[in-house]
């Protein structure tokens, strides 16, 4: 009887003792393993941190250059009718709206901007067109090279100084080229001047 007593005894001190070691065993495992996440994770918060300050570096603002001014205004987009400029012309007394579309509805009231060609501080051709009345661009002809034309839109204002002025035909369009290589301002109205009604002439100022 006390042989059996004993041999359970001796068991279950066996068991405990094993179990202990268990115990300790996934304990250091546990503290191992989470030394090593730890560690890990601040490498990967030392990596986080300086891929971020150099991305910041990266993209740390600098002043924009001359072109870059350019296309911030690249492709203005006014509404179709939409009034978003003045034209003036001193030497002729000309202070007209600039409407963004070539329609006869838009083109009584003021000067039309052909919707095809680019728009000031663009780099490109601009074209605008008005009636041959005195009230609009009737006094177009009478202006001279060297006069200035400004164009104050809702973005800023730009000034240009004529440089040519000529009678096309209609069907010319490679007098009033839409080019994107240099800004040229290209105004025109019919032509004779005097005439009413359709014409199949115009009467064009360019200015640079």
């Amino acid at each position: 009887m006390q042989n059996k007593g004993r041999k359970v005894l001796k068991a279950t001190i066996l068991a405990i003792i094993v179990a202990f070691l268990i115990v300790m065993v996934i304990c250091i495992i546990s503290v191992k393993l989470g030394k090593e996440k730890f560690q890990m994770a601040t490498k990967l918060i030392d990596m986080i941190t300086i891929q971020t300050s150099n991305d910041v570096q990266k993209k740390a603002p600098v002043l924009q250059t001359f072109e870059e001014e350019q296309a911030t205004i690249l492709r203005y987009g006014p509404d179709y009718g939409e009034n978003y400029a003045t034209l003036k012309i001193p030497s002729i007394g000309v202070e007209l709206p600039i409407y963004y579309g070539k329609t006869m509805d838009l083109l009584k009231n003021g000067v039309g901007h052909d919707n095809s060609s680019y728009f000031p501080g663009e780099g490109g051709s601009i074209v605008m067109m008005g009636h041959n009345y005195n009230r609009l661009l009737g006094k177009l002809p009478d202006v001279k090279v060297g006069d200035s034309v400004q164009v104050v839109t809702n973005y800023g204002e730009f000034n240009y100084t004529i440089y040519k002025s000529q009678v096309v035909e209609e069907t010319e369009t490679n007098k009033v080229p839409i080019q994107a290589a240099q800004e040229i301002l290209m105004i025109y109205t019919c032509w004779p001047i005097n005439n009413i009604g359709y014409t199949t002439q115009r009467y064009v100022v360019y200015a640079k």
